[in-house]
């Protein structure tokens, strides 16, 4: 019933969810009780082996709600910064749908105007973001569209915020390479010459910079990262 009837499992038909999980337990990934094997951490995706292995992977549960709690701060905080700062017009679109390929609506006038896709992360030493298939074609196709990299705190606030250039992201996600196969969703890592401090539009500045720490952030250390 719930595989039939709950839109979140509408991906799939009951029988192919039922090979899938067949397939684990002949794989031995899971247990006869259906229960995973392995755990999924970021810090597994890192580790190097022999030359030609592939990475353990392993996930959790508990990790994915935790970048998903990250990401949501992230925007909340987005969302008190752009009121502190005055901006009259703020929306959070994301919670009402996903169709709309960005987060936070922000407007001064008919000719200053933000779409901000909300990228968010605690860890200040690198930037690491997760872009799908809809947000970049919405990017290629709405001008107002902008990328803002969120540094959340323990308490939740926004400790930096940056722009992430748009020529860079058109440049460094990956290419269809076939006509019956297309990339859907890429992890990307942001290199320094692409990360602007504040939150600007080419014609006006988003957020105004007093209201943002001078913190140096990003780029400037190895070490693994936790985002979103």
């Amino acid at each position: 019933m719930l595989f039939t009837h709950h839109p979140r499992y509408a991906d799939l038909t009951p029988a192919q969810y039922a090979e899938g999980l067949a397939w684990l337990r002949r794989m031995g990934m899971v247990t006869v009780t259906g229960r995973p094997v392995v755990e999924i951490g970021e810090s597994e995706l890192m580790e190097t082996g022999p030359a030609g292995t592939v990475p353990r992977v392993r996930w959790s549960r508990a990790a994915e709600e935790a970048r998903e709690a990250i990401g949501a701060a992230g925007e909340q905080a987005l969302l008190r910064l752009l009121r502190q700062g005055g901006v009259p017009h703020v929306r959070h679109v994301a919670a009402e749908s996903d169709a709309y390929g960005y987060d936070i609506e922000a407007a001064r006038s008919i000719s200053e105007r933000a779409h901000l896709e909300v990228k968010s992360t605690t860890d200040p030493t690198r930037l690491v973001i997760h872009l799908t298939r809809h947000e970049y074609e919405i990017m290629t196709a709405d001008a107002e569209w902008c990328l803002a990299a969120v540094l959340v705190g323990g308490d939740g606030n926004a400790l930096n915020v940056a722009t992430v250039d748009r020529g860079w992201l058109g440049s460094a996600v990956p290419g269809d390479r076939a006509e019956h196969g297309r990339w859907e969703s890429a992890r990307l890592e942001v290199p320094a010459h692409a990360i602007t401090p504040g939150l600007a539009m080419e014609t006006w500045r988003v957020l105004p910079d007093l209201l943002l720490p001078s913190r140096p952030v990003w780029a400037l250390q190895l070490s693994p990262l936790e985002s979103v």
